[in-house]
This record gives C-alpha cells, structure tokens and sequence, in this order.
C-alpha cells in the first residue's frame, strides 16, 4: 500500500474527515489530499512525501514511524531531504522502500551527490538501528537526543557569548567554561 492508501483506509475506517485527519496531524488538508491520491499536481507525479512528514502521519494515527514505514510497499518513494530545502534547489533524495529497508532503492539529485550519500547513509544506519530497539529504549532514544541537542545549544551559546566579549578566548578557558557547564554538582540548588 501505498502511504495515501494507508490513509484513505484509516480514515474510513475511523470515520474522520481529510480536515480533520490533516488536524490531527499537524499537516495541510490539502496536503493529505495529495498524499491519498498519490500525485503531486505540480508535475503530475508520484508524490515523494518526507520523513518528518511521515512520522506525522504516523503520529496522527497512533503509530511509532517505524510500524507505518513497514506497512508501505515498495513503490512509496520518500524524499529524504530536509523539509526547510527548496524543492527547487536540486538536493533531493530519494529512496524507495524495500524489504527490509535495509534493501533501498536511492536516487540523488544533488549539487553534492557525494555529501548527500554520506547523509542519507547515517540517517539509514539509524533508522536500522533505532528499528531494532524496544519501545522503551526508542523512548530513550529520543529523550537522550533532546538533552544532546539541548546540551549542544548551551555550547554554541556559551561559545557566541565568549566571541561578544572583549575577554581573549582561549581553548584552556573554552574547556573551563564548558567543564562548569557539564558538571551537574554546579547547578544543584
């Protein structure tokens, strides 16, 4: 199935409307609309929806993202390119699902097909893996992803705030600085 059939069968069977389907997945109605009839109206082909845009679809089911990967067939393309790209700047990327998704069809159009290889092979490295772990452990997944990335903001912050002063900035003191920051004994209360 493809995922806009996926979506047509869900939606009968629970009796909800493309509005309200859209809604609950934090998508456009007429985006859905797209996705159920399978076809971009701007060049009339298959439409290649992302994966953010999937695990939406996903979550407004009540699904993990890696149960509705599963239950497309192999002619879904899934256009892999991240979603604040222009379609119109050429770096797509493109796989068709296969089984199991480690078996991928790719097509990369791309001013650096070689950047976006590497890219694309990390995030189906991942997919992989994380398809592999329990529920609980994909929950550790994501909250450890969070404080990472959390944990990663406070650095470059720390850094943009050193390069605003008059103070030389020095590794040993770089190091100083993210040390006190990475110490949880200094932010107890």
């Amino acid at each position: 199935m493809t995922l806009g059939d996926i979506i047509k069968k869900y939606r009968k069977e629970n009796n909800i409307s493309m509005s309200e389907f859209a809604s609950n997945c934090s998508l456009s109605k007429g985006y859905i609309s797209m996705l159920e009839n399978n076809v971009n109206p701007r060049n009339n082909k298959p439409i290649s929806p992302t994966l953010p845009s999937i695990a939406k679809v996903a979550s407004g089911m009540g699904l993990e993202l890696d149960t509705l990967l599963k239950m497309m067939d192999n002619e879904q393309t899934i256009n892999l390119a991240s979603e604040n790209t222009s379609t119109n700047q050429n770096s797509d990327f493109v796989f068709q699902l296969g089984d199991p998704i480690g078996t991928i069809e790719m097509t990369v159009i791309s001013n650096n097909k070689e950047q976006t290889a590497k890219r694309i092979s990390r995030y189906i490295d991942l997919l992989v893996l994380y398809d592999q772990l329990s529920t609980s452990n994909k929950n550790k997944v994501s909250t450890y992803s969070k404080n990472l990335l959390s944990t990663q903001q406070m650095e470059e912050d720390l850094l943009a705030a050193h390069a605003r002063t008059d103070v030389e900035q020095t590794p040993e003191g770089v190091q100083h600085d993210l040390d006190i920051m990475n110490d949880d004994s200094e932010w107890e209360e």
